[in-house]
Protein backbone atom coordinates (compact mmCIF):
# COMPACT_ATOMS: atom_id res chain seq x y z
CA UNK A 1 0.00 0.00 0.00
CA UNK A 2 1.14 3.48 -1.02
CA UNK A 3 0.62 6.36 1.00
CA UNK A 4 1.52 10.48 -0.08
CA UNK A 5 4.03 12.29 1.67
CA UNK A 6 3.11 15.87 2.34
CA UNK A 7 5.31 19.13 2.37
CA UNK A 8 5.17 20.83 5.45
CA UNK A 9 2.83 23.54 3.27
CA UNK A 10 0.37 20.73 3.17
CA UNK A 11 1.00 19.67 -0.62
CA UNK A 12 1.39 16.30 -2.04
CA UNK A 13 5.44 15.42 -2.96
CA UNK A 14 5.34 11.48 -3.74
CA UNK A 15 4.16 8.41 -2.61
CA UNK A 16 5.78 5.83 -0.69
CA UNK A 17 5.49 2.29 0.21
CA UNK A 18 4.27 1.42 3.78
CA UNK A 19 6.59 -1.43 5.67
CA UNK A 20 5.42 -4.85 6.48
CA UNK A 21 4.41 -3.71 10.05
CA UNK A 22 1.56 -1.99 8.85
CA UNK A 23 -0.17 -4.95 7.47
CA UNK A 24 -0.44 -6.92 11.24
CA UNK A 25 -3.54 -8.18 11.97
CA UNK A 26 -5.97 -6.30 14.58
CA UNK A 27 -5.35 -7.67 17.99
CA UNK A 28 -7.17 -5.72 20.49
CA UNK A 29 -6.30 -8.35 23.04
CA UNK A 30 -2.69 -7.79 22.73
CA UNK A 31 -2.82 -4.32 22.96
CA UNK A 32 -4.93 -4.12 25.81
CA UNK A 33 -3.04 -6.54 27.91
CA UNK A 34 0.69 -4.15 26.71
CA UNK A 35 -0.95 -1.04 27.35
CA UNK A 36 -1.93 -2.71 31.39
CA UNK A 37 1.67 -4.05 31.57
CA UNK A 38 2.71 -0.66 30.68
CA UNK A 39 0.50 1.56 33.15
CA UNK A 40 1.05 -1.32 36.10
CA UNK A 41 4.70 -0.31 35.92
CA UNK A 42 3.64 3.59 36.48
CA UNK A 43 0.91 2.74 39.85
CA UNK A 44 2.35 3.64 43.07
CA UNK A 45 2.27 1.26 46.06
CA UNK A 46 0.41 1.76 48.83
CA UNK A 47 -0.30 0.45 52.36
CA UNK A 48 -0.43 0.68 55.93
CA UNK A 49 2.20 0.71 58.36
CA UNK A 50 3.47 -2.54 59.32
CA UNK A 51 3.47 -1.33 63.19
CA UNK A 52 -0.23 0.07 62.38
CA UNK A 53 -2.64 -0.74 65.39
CA UNK A 54 0.22 -3.07 67.27
CA UNK A 55 1.94 -0.43 69.39
CA UNK A 56 0.41 -1.29 72.44
CA UNK A 57 1.47 -3.91 75.06
CA UNK A 58 -1.96 -5.63 75.18
CA UNK A 59 -0.97 -8.97 76.56
CA UNK A 60 -3.45 -10.21 78.76
CA UNK A 61 -2.99 -13.52 80.78
CA UNK A 62 -5.77 -16.51 81.13
CA UNK A 63 -3.64 -18.50 83.53
CA UNK A 64 -5.48 -19.26 87.24
CA UNK A 65 -2.74 -17.43 89.44
CA UNK A 66 -0.67 -15.34 86.63
CA UNK A 67 -0.54 -11.28 87.78
CA UNK A 68 -2.64 -9.10 86.10
CA UNK A 69 -4.88 -12.37 84.92
CA UNK A 70 -8.66 -12.34 83.80
CA UNK A 71 -9.25 -15.92 85.06
CA UNK A 72 -12.67 -16.17 86.98
CA UNK A 73 -13.71 -12.65 85.43
CA UNK A 74 -16.03 -13.24 83.39
CA UNK A 75 -14.75 -10.95 80.21
CA UNK A 76 -14.11 -11.91 76.66
CA UNK A 77 -10.60 -12.99 75.44
CA UNK A 78 -10.07 -9.84 74.24
CA UNK A 79 -6.27 -8.96 74.20
CA UNK A 80 -6.35 -5.74 76.18
CA UNK A 81 -4.58 -3.04 77.94
CA UNK A 82 -4.02 -1.63 81.25
CA UNK A 83 -5.60 1.96 81.92
CA UNK A 84 -4.78 2.41 85.82
CA UNK A 85 -5.13 -0.14 88.77
CA UNK A 86 -5.88 -0.23 92.48
CA UNK A 87 -3.72 -3.27 94.16
CA UNK A 88 -4.69 -6.37 92.35
CA UNK A 89 -7.98 -4.20 91.11
CA UNK A 90 -6.87 -3.53 86.70
CA UNK A 91 -9.13 -1.24 84.23
CA UNK A 92 -8.53 -2.78 81.13
CA UNK A 93 -9.45 -1.59 76.92
CA UNK A 94 -9.41 -4.01 74.10
CA UNK A 95 -6.39 -3.28 72.21
CA UNK A 96 -4.14 -4.70 68.74
CA UNK A 97 -7.68 -6.70 67.96
CA UNK A 98 -9.43 -5.78 64.70
CA UNK A 99 -12.61 -5.59 66.33
CA UNK A 100 -11.15 -2.72 69.17
CA UNK A 101 -11.17 0.95 68.93
CA UNK A 102 -7.31 2.01 67.57
CA UNK A 103 -6.90 -1.87 66.82
CA UNK A 104 -4.71 -3.50 63.37
CA UNK A 105 -6.75 -3.75 60.35
CA UNK A 106 -7.48 -7.26 59.74
CA UNK A 107 -6.20 -7.36 56.11
CA UNK A 108 -4.61 -4.00 55.35
CA UNK A 109 -3.43 -3.25 51.89
CA UNK A 110 0.25 -4.02 51.79
CA UNK A 111 3.07 -1.88 50.26
CA UNK A 112 5.58 -4.55 49.81
CA UNK A 113 2.70 -5.25 46.87
CA UNK A 114 4.31 -5.78 43.73
CA UNK A 115 1.78 -3.63 41.06
CA UNK A 116 3.84 -4.96 37.89
CA UNK A 117 2.63 -7.52 35.46
CA UNK A 118 4.78 -8.85 33.04
CA UNK A 119 4.33 -9.97 29.24
CA UNK A 120 6.48 -11.36 26.96
CA UNK A 121 8.70 -9.72 24.49
CA UNK A 122 6.89 -11.38 21.63
CA UNK A 123 3.78 -10.27 22.59
CA UNK A 124 4.11 -6.70 23.43
CA UNK A 125 6.15 -6.42 19.83
CA UNK A 126 3.34 -8.01 18.15
CA UNK A 127 0.95 -5.55 19.51
CA UNK A 128 3.19 -2.47 18.82
CA UNK A 129 2.93 -3.96 15.15
CA UNK A 130 -0.95 -4.47 15.60
CA UNK A 131 -1.39 -1.27 17.09
CA UNK A 132 0.68 0.38 14.38
CA UNK A 133 -1.44 -1.31 11.64
CA UNK A 134 -4.53 0.61 13.26
CA UNK A 135 -3.07 3.77 12.72
CA UNK A 136 -4.16 3.36 8.50
CA UNK A 137 -7.52 2.09 9.05
CA UNK A 138 -10.19 4.72 9.27
CA UNK A 139 -12.83 2.68 10.59
CA UNK A 140 -11.25 2.24 13.86
CA UNK A 141 -10.14 6.06 13.99
CA UNK A 142 -13.42 7.33 12.73
CA UNK A 143 -14.32 7.31 16.31
CA UNK A 144 -11.99 10.17 17.32
CA UNK A 145 -11.30 11.78 14.50
CA UNK A 146 -13.19 13.42 11.14
CA UNK A 147 -10.21 13.69 9.37
CA UNK A 148 -11.04 12.46 5.56
CA UNK A 149 -7.13 12.08 4.15
CA UNK A 150 -4.98 9.45 3.22
CA UNK A 151 -3.72 6.80 6.65
CA UNK A 152 -1.43 7.18 8.13
CA UNK A 153 -0.50 10.89 7.66
CA UNK A 154 3.16 11.05 6.61
CA UNK A 155 5.17 14.19 6.54
CA UNK A 156 8.70 15.56 4.89
CA UNK A 157 11.57 15.33 6.97
CA UNK A 158 11.59 19.07 7.07
CA UNK A 159 9.04 19.05 9.70
CA UNK A 160 11.76 17.49 12.20
CA UNK A 161 13.48 20.96 11.91
CA UNK A 162 10.99 23.23 13.31
CA UNK A 163 11.66 24.95 15.98
CA UNK A 164 8.67 26.76 16.67
CA UNK A 165 5.64 26.07 17.98
CA UNK A 166 2.96 28.42 15.86
CA UNK A 167 5.18 26.95 13.06
CA UNK A 168 4.05 23.34 14.02
CA UNK A 169 0.40 24.92 14.14
CA UNK A 170 0.63 26.07 10.61
CA UNK A 171 1.94 22.65 9.58
CA UNK A 172 -1.17 21.25 10.99
CA UNK A 173 -3.60 23.82 9.70
CA UNK A 174 -2.23 22.90 6.28
CA UNK A 175 -3.41 19.08 6.72
CA UNK A 176 -6.37 19.78 8.17
CA UNK A 177 -5.90 18.92 11.27
CA UNK A 178 -6.72 22.31 13.05
CA UNK A 179 -10.07 20.90 14.47
CA UNK A 180 -7.78 18.53 16.00
CA UNK A 181 -6.11 20.42 18.11
CA UNK A 182 -9.20 22.12 18.74
CA UNK A 183 -10.91 19.42 20.30
CA UNK A 184 -8.08 18.37 22.57
CA UNK A 185 -7.85 21.85 24.00
CA UNK A 186 -10.96 21.53 25.54
CA UNK A 187 -10.91 20.74 29.48
CA UNK A 188 -13.84 18.61 31.63
CA UNK A 189 -14.65 19.06 34.80
CA UNK A 190 -13.68 15.19 36.23
CA UNK A 191 -17.00 13.23 38.25
CA UNK A 192 -16.02 12.30 41.46
CA UNK A 193 -13.71 12.44 44.24
CA UNK A 194 -10.93 12.97 42.05
CA UNK A 195 -11.58 16.51 41.69
CA UNK A 196 -10.05 16.79 45.33
CA UNK A 197 -6.69 14.76 44.43
CA UNK A 198 -5.18 17.08 41.77
CA UNK A 199 -7.19 15.23 38.84
CA UNK A 200 -9.82 17.78 38.72
CA UNK A 201 -9.49 18.15 34.62
CA UNK A 202 -9.93 15.78 31.95
CA UNK A 203 -8.31 15.90 28.33
CA UNK A 204 -8.37 14.04 25.56
CA UNK A 205 -5.94 12.94 23.30
CA UNK A 206 -5.02 14.64 20.33
CA UNK A 207 -2.48 12.99 17.40
CA UNK A 208 0.79 11.20 17.66
CA UNK A 209 3.85 12.73 15.88
CA UNK A 210 6.48 10.32 15.47
CA UNK A 211 10.31 11.20 14.03
CA UNK A 212 12.99 9.47 13.69
CA UNK A 213 15.44 10.99 16.27
CA UNK A 214 15.68 13.40 18.67
CA UNK A 215 14.89 16.59 17.00
CA UNK A 216 14.23 20.22 17.53
CA UNK A 217 10.21 19.12 16.93
CA UNK A 218 10.51 17.44 20.30
CA UNK A 219 10.35 20.59 22.25
CA UNK A 220 8.59 22.78 20.02
CA UNK A 221 5.58 20.60 19.50
CA UNK A 222 5.31 19.59 23.44
CA UNK A 223 3.12 23.07 24.32
CA UNK A 224 0.43 21.30 21.55
CA UNK A 225 -2.72 20.43 23.70
CA UNK A 226 -3.37 16.93 23.58
CA UNK A 227 -0.01 16.07 20.89
CA UNK A 228 2.62 13.84 22.08
CA UNK A 229 6.07 13.45 20.30
CA UNK A 230 7.82 10.05 20.60
CA UNK A 231 10.82 8.72 18.68
CA UNK A 232 10.42 6.05 16.27
CA UNK A 233 12.49 3.61 18.45
CA UNK A 234 10.61 4.45 21.24
CA UNK A 235 7.08 3.34 20.58
CA UNK A 236 4.59 1.37 22.58
CA UNK A 237 1.44 0.13 22.90
CA UNK A 238 0.13 2.96 25.13
CA UNK A 239 1.54 5.55 23.09
CA UNK A 240 -0.53 4.30 19.68
CA UNK A 241 -3.27 3.27 21.71
CA UNK A 242 -4.37 5.31 24.49
CA UNK A 243 -7.27 4.02 26.29
CA UNK A 244 -6.70 0.92 24.12
CA UNK A 245 -8.04 3.02 21.25
CA UNK A 246 -6.03 3.22 17.86
CA UNK A 247 -5.10 7.39 17.44
CA UNK A 248 -4.36 9.69 14.72
CA UNK A 249 -0.66 9.45 14.26
CA UNK A 250 1.54 11.42 12.05
CA UNK A 251 4.60 10.35 10.83
CA UNK A 252 7.98 11.50 9.31
CA UNK A 253 9.24 10.11 5.89
CA UNK A 254 12.49 9.12 7.43
CA UNK A 255 10.73 7.19 10.63
CA UNK A 256 8.63 5.23 8.02
CA UNK A 257 12.05 4.20 6.47
CA UNK A 258 13.59 3.65 9.64
CA UNK A 259 10.91 1.00 10.74
CA UNK A 260 11.88 -0.66 7.27
CA UNK A 261 15.62 -0.55 7.25
CA UNK A 262 16.02 -1.74 11.06
CA UNK A 263 13.26 -4.25 10.85
CA UNK A 264 11.69 -3.00 13.88
CA UNK A 265 9.71 -4.54 16.45
CA UNK A 266 10.30 -7.93 14.95
CA UNK A 267 12.25 -10.38 16.64
CA UNK A 268 15.54 -10.20 15.77
CA UNK A 269 17.30 -13.68 14.96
Amino acid sequence: MKVPVYSIDGKKLKEIELPSQFYEEYRPDLIKRAVLAIQSHKRQPYGASPEAGKRHSAKLSRRRRAYKGAYGLGISRVPRKTMWRRGMHFGWVGAVAPGTVGGRRAHPPKAEKVWDEKINKKEKRKAIRSALATTKEKELLAWETAYEGTLPIVIEDKFEELTKTKDVEKVFEALNLSKELERASKKKVRAGRGKLRGRRYKKKKGPLIVVSKRCKLIKSADNLPGVDIAVVNNLNAELLAPGLKPRLTIFTEQAIKKLKEENLFYDKK
